[in-house]
């Protein structure tokens, strides 16, 4: 292609991507500047952040940030690299500090990014100059997000449209009890593109097309989803839905939605056994059968069940290459081996992640081949075109 403008024009609309978007290292790098350090990124739940000078390394793309609590409470983001000759600065990935020195040559930041030692520095340094440079942090009902850029999109209008939908599972106060990193051969986009279609589901996921009904044709579904929906509030639950397709590229806006689907009879949560794993979330009084999912910008995807929530977080780690981030939550005050059995509560993403890691790889080495051509898609994988429309329309801007 002479240029990323005749390789935009090349797509065919409905279709999958030309392989260029997976195996270019110059679309990858327009990628990185314009939407993966450009966007929000899910870094864990606030609950990690318990007491002052807790903190957490994120990574994503080449740049890697320290999350901290600080001494006055506020949780704050800066890029991991030093001011002075730029060594990273913190090599734990979590932890408790009461401050952060470099490993290189000692220069010393406190828990709000203020350089505080430097030894043997011209009389005129000004150490006020030299603090650690600020990434952005964002918080929506509890959840933490990243974002690599001065001016990310806006998050108000997720915290306000969100926020009915995420009390009623309380949010704010449940709690990680489970974490598992799965590494990716594979283009972030092929990764992203396969958690947003269920096309598959039948075919490669036996576990999880027992339980959800999104792996049916969605002429199929009412029936099933008529009886969740007329129990829905006796459990505490409202009916909203919120249509990711209409707000996924709102512009100078954080996308995001939600929506709530049932399961198939005999289920109440996502379990091997179909009974509940951990104690009712927030309020809720009961279980209608089904599971809700929420968008939360590019990279995050979370699913929350009547007693759990798991949370989908998609990093880019290279073009070649990216990772899924799980983390399960329950209710604040659950107690790991009497409300919940952590390998219970984990098993069916697990397992269903574990053969997703499989599909991707697969997906990734054919699209590299000389006879891979873009094919259309099917009537599941309407999200995945919405989605792929976001990424065209971000790299076309100046």
């Amino acid at each position: 292609m002479s240029s990323i403008e005749d390789l935009l024009d090349s797509r065919q609309p409905g279709h999958s991507l030309p392989q260029a978007f997976y195996a270019d290292p110059d679309v990858y790098n327009l990628e990185v500047e314009r939407i993966i350090t450009r966007n929000w990124i899910l870094v864990g739940h606030q609950s990690e952040w318990a007491h002052n000078g807790d903190f957490k390394v994120f990574d994503v793309a080449g740049e890697s940030a320290i999350v901290v609590r600080g001494d006055d409470g506020v949780i704050r983001g800066f890029a991991n690299v030093c001011r002075h000759r730029g060594s990273l600065v913190c090599l734990e990935s979590t932890g408790t500090a009461r401050k952060f020195a470099c490993p290189y040559h000692g220069w010393v930041y406190d828990l709000e990014g203020r350089l505080t030692a430097a030894r043997a520095m011209p009389d005129d340094f000004d150490f006020s100059t030299h603090g650690l440079n600020p990434v952005a942090v964002g918080i929506i009902h509890g959840l933490v997000f990243v974002a690599f850029c001065s001016d990310p999109p806006s998050l108000d209008g997720a915290i306000r449209e969100l926020a009915e939908p995420m009390a009623m599972f309380d949010f704010e106060n449940l709690k990680v009890a489970a974490y598992k990193r799965y590494d990716i051969a594979a283009n972030w986009k092929l990764a992203i593109e396969n958690y947003q279609e269920c096309y598959h589901c039948a075919t490669a996921h036996p576990e999880y097309a027992a339980r959800h009904t999104l792996m049916l044709d969605p002429a199929k579904r009412p029936r099933l989803q008529e009886a969740m929906l007329e129990t829905m509030e006796a459990c505490g639950l409202q009916k909203i839905h919120i249509d990711h397709i209409d707000t996924a590229a709102r512009p100078g806006e954080i996308g995001y939605g939600y929506s709530r689907t049932a399961m198939f009879d005999g289920y109440v949560t996502g379990s091997r056994d179909g009974r509940p794993v951990a104690p009712l979330l927030g309020k809720l009084t009961g279980y209608d059968g089904g599971a809700s999912d929420f968008s939360l910008g590019a990279f995050t995807f979370v699913l929350a069940y009547s007693d759990h929530v798991v949370c989908y977080v998609f990093t880019p780690v290279d073009m070649n290459n990216s990772c899924c981030e799980i983390y399960w939550l329950v209710r604040g005050d659950a107690v790991e081996g009497k409300d919940y059995d952590r390998n219970e509560l984990t098993w069916l993403w697990d397992v269903t992640t574990a053969a997703d890691v499989t599909i991707i790889e697969n997906n990734a080495r054919g699209v590299r081949s000389k006879y891979y051509e873009p094919g259309p898609f099917s009537r599941f994988e309407k999200a995945e075109n919405v989605y792929i429309e976001w990424i065209l329309q971000e790299l076309a801007r100046p």
